[in-house]
């Protein structure tokens, strides 16, 4: 992915070398806690009661510089959230005749607070609709190549563009209404929303990935596979077997591995907000 030397976003919130709490991986190992953290976000579930005993929390009161891995990772997501600006901009002036409002995106390290609660490695990356703010920690790229086989820049870059598309869903008046539905249903019929909901966020990264290559030349060989394959390890089915556990479609609430990958695909061929709508799909 070209990206280097790029206009990077000015809105980021960097929380990352900021005292206040620190991390400890105990005996279960780094991988281990690793392990737990993806699928607990890929599930949906916040696993941090798991790692009670691998990993704690405890105020440093320090702050620290930031590694050299850790700035390229923050220059990285700026450029990409840039992008996602300029595309939803134009998109919702072109297709919606409206205008875009973008979202801040928050980088932290291990943990942090949000309106929508804690957040830390076992949440994942996550959306927050109460302060329309992206939350992400970079070293979540690491979780993606060393856990999941799901490497790459663009793979990345497809991380940072699914959580924008929910802002986008926000925009649009999707995500409340949702959201909504979801808090009157059965427990099966709110993830079953759920899952409607990851996929139209698939989609319109999708979207997004198309334009911005149209628009900044940023894709190269292997790119759109790269992000094609982080859609399809990530997807429930595939994580719940990797789990060692029979994949069980009730509790899926992101959606099938071959369901991500083709709604990732359609918004990519397509390059419509209008195409994204799972709402109206007889079948996913």
């Amino acid at each position: 992915m070209r990206w280097k030397g790029r206009r990077g976003s000015v809105n980021i919130e960097d929380r990352r070398g900021r005292g206040g709490s620190g991390v400890r991986i105990g005996g279960a190992g780094g991988l281990g806690v690793l392990a737990i953290v993806a699928i607990g976000y890929f599930l949906g579930v916040d696993l941090t009661p798991l790692l009670d005993e691998t990993v704690s929390t405890a105020p440093t009161g320090e702050t620290r510089e930031l590694s050299a891995a850790e700035q390229e990772a923050g220059q990285f997501v700026s450029v990409v959230l840039a992008d996602t600006e300029e595309v939803w901009a134009d998109l919702f002036r072109t297709q919606l005749n409206a205008e875009y409002d973008p979202a801040t995106l928050v980088l932290f390290s291990a943990v942090t607070q949000s309106p929508c609660g804690g957040a830390s490695g076992a949440t994942g990356p996550f959306y927050c609709p109460a302060d329309e703010k992206a939350y992400l920690d970079t070293t979540f790229f690491a979780t993606m190549e060393q856990r999941l086989g799901a490497g790459g820049d663009f793979a990345a870059a497809y991380v940072v563009a699914h959580e924008i598309a929910h802002h986008v869903q926000d925009e649009l008046g999707v995500l409340s209404q949702a959201n909504a539905l979801r808090a009157q249903v059965s427990e099966a019929e709110s993830n079953a929303i759920s899952v409607r909901i990851e996929l139209m966020a698939d989609c319109l990264a999708g979207v997004w990935a198309m334009h911005a290559d149209s628009r900044f030349d940023i894709m190269q060989n292997g790119d759109l596979d790269e992000a094609l394959n982080a859609a399809r390890q990530i997807g429930d089915d595939t994580l719940q077997r990797n789990a060692g556990r029979v994949p069980q479609p009730h509790t899926f609430t992101h959606g099938t591995s071959e369901q991500r990958r083709r709604w990732f695909q359609t918004g990519f061929d397509s390059g419509q907000i209008g195409s994204c709508d799972t709402f109206a799909a007889d079948t996913l």
